[in-house]
């Protein structure tokens, strides 16, 4: 079924596109190991579940609980994107219209930085609905939108090189690619802090040096939108 779905992305080098190709991946795992280190994206939880447990065993599980959370919400955001790439003609609105959508999402978070209240009411037995939740409320997800659009445009998937079936498929590979490498960054960053602070750290330290990134989080996102709309501007001249 997925025979040859990652081929294209996969098997195309840094030597396929100009430099911009590069700093894009490397924006994709700067994003993911950014997520990762913020305890806003739940390793303090892995190491709740770890402590109460008294097994790492537990402390795992929970990652790959908000792994599959967050991954899960990326998705949903990346694959309507992937359908609407099969329109060639409106890529560049579309190129466009992500990278302002990501940046007024920013632009919100700064003014507006309590955190949905629908969130508290999810139980923190339910890991993987807490992190799709949570990666779709702070735009988590959002946040590769632009990264992901970018890739596919270095990669000249349009309609000028493929067909629509050919097309569709080399935009959802994508799609499949860019969340996977993100939900990897993000887990192996969060889940080194979470086993140094269960196995050496202890909860002293989360207490000692707790950090709040939410003004960091929505600069990140206009950030990224601001990079992401110069780079369609000046690719599309």
């Amino acid at each position: 079924m997925f025979d040859g779905l990652l081929l294209l992305p996969v098997g195309l080098g840094w030597q396929h596109g100009s430099w911009p190709l590069g700093w894009l991946w490397l924006a994709l795992v700067a994003s993911g190991l950014y997520h990762g280190v913020n305890p806003g994206m739940g390793w303090p939880l892995a190491v709740s579940a770890g402590l109460m447990d008294k097994s790492p065993r537990a402390l795992f599980r929970a990652l790959w609980a908000l792994a599959a959370g967050h991954l899960l919400a990326t998705l949903l955001v990346l694959l309507p994107f992937a359908f609407l790439l099969v329109l060639a003609e409106w890529q560049r609105s579309i190129q466009l219209g992500a990278s302002l959508l990501v940046i007024g999402f920013g632009i919100y978070r700064l003014i507006e930085r309590r955190h949905p209240r629908t969130l508290a009411r999810i139980p923190p037995t339910q890991l993987a609905l807490w992190s799709f939740a949570v990666a779709i409320a702070h735009g988590a997800a959002l946040m590769l939108v632009p990264i992901y659009l970018g890739l596919c445009r270095a990669f000249e998937l349009d309609a000028g090189h493929e067909a629509a079936g050919a097309l569709m498929k080399a935009s959802l590979g994508m799609a499949v690619l860019v969340s996977v490498v993100h939900v990897v960054a993000m887990v192996s960053a969060g889940g080194c802090l979470a086993w140094l602070v269960y196995r050496y750290l202890g909860l002293r330290f989360v207490a000692r040096s707790w950090f709040n990134l939410d003004a960091i989080w929505a600069t990140s996102l206009i950030l990224v939108g601001a990079v992401a709309l110069a780079f369609n501007l000046a690719s599309w001249r």
